[in-house]
């Protein structure tokens, strides 16, 4: 994958392939979160190596969020259609939402990535129908991808539902705050953003420390943490709800520590974020 203010290259692209490791892994549970049936074709043989190699090398701990986040960001997607009908999903990855939710009908999902993992992952998919109008969208993110979207058949006069999931831990501040201005500038009132971040106690903490190496070490470290999520949405005018992620990790029995009142600093934590432009 390429991302806004990141080099391109082959070791954050494998971070999509790690992902849907992960999420085969969790459909083979009996108490699974969520059922992806696409994960495990989409991650491969190579897939489950580099899952197993994560796990050795940071435990199986640093894979919970993405389990969780999974879950969390299924639910809000489908609250929020309808009457919104028309979502993007910048920087997709292997994600496979287009196909295996039960998205209402006349939903069109955009999925926006660097065009050789647009093109993997429809070959892989090649004999599966999704259950949405799926527009895949081969672009580098470091460009200015909202010419291809309306390009594409996206409307920017209707709300949208936009998804950023596990994309901004790698890029710089400069890079974020303009990712989010393209959003905005996209954006009819009504629209609904989710996004996720890292906090900048938990990126700097200890218990992080093993996670951070081995981004650092495959080419692909993590640069931007915050703890005043909602910042970056509600300057551009969003109304914003925030989410620890131990709240609802430990809601589905897949967290390891507490969840703590969000105005209670200095707590190393990741966030879920969910957004409504006002008019």
């Amino acid at each position: 994958m390429t991302i806004p203010g990141h080099t391109p290259g082959q070791a954050v692209a494998d971070t999509g392939i790690l992902v849907a490791a992960i999420r085969a892994e969790e459909t083979r549970r009996a108490d699974c979160l969520f059922t992806d049936p696409f994960a495990q074709k989409l991650a491969g043989e190579s897939g489950q190596r580099m899952l197993a190699e994560a796990v050795a090398a940071t435990g199986e701990k640093s894979m919970l969020q993405i389990v969780v986040r999974t879950r969390f960001w299924d639910e809000a997607l489908l609250r929020a259609v309808p009457p919104i009908t028309q979502v993007v999903i910048l920087a997709a990855g292997l994600d496979a939402r287009a196909y295996r939710l039960p998205w209402p009908e006349d939903t069109t999902v955009f999925e926006l990535d660097q065009p050789a993992v647009v093109a993997a992952k429809n070959t892989v998919l090649a004999d599966d129908e999704p259950r949405a109008r799926r527009v895949a969208i081969g672009i580098n993110l470091a460009e200015d991808w909202t010419g291809a979207l309306r390009a594409n058949g996206f409307d920017p006069a209707v709300p949208t539902v936009w998804l950023i999931e596990g994309l901004l831990q790698y890029l710089d501040e400069s890079a974020v705050h303009t990712l989010f201005a393209r959003v905005d500038a996209m954006s009819a009132p009504g629209s609904v953003l989710l996004y996720d971040i890292v906090g900048k106690a938990l990126l700097d903490s200890v218990m992080l420390e093993a996670v951070r190496e081995r981004m650092t070490r495959s080419g692909a470290p993590w640069l931007f943490a915050t703890d005043t999520p909602a910042q970056l949405c509600e300057r551009l005018g969003w109304s914003a709800v925030v989410t620890d992620v131990a709240e609802p990790g430990n809601r589905w029995n897949r967290w390891f520590a507490p969840a703590v009142p969000l105005d209670v600093p200095n707590v190393p934590r990741g966030y879920f974020v969910e957004a409504t432009k006002v008019a």
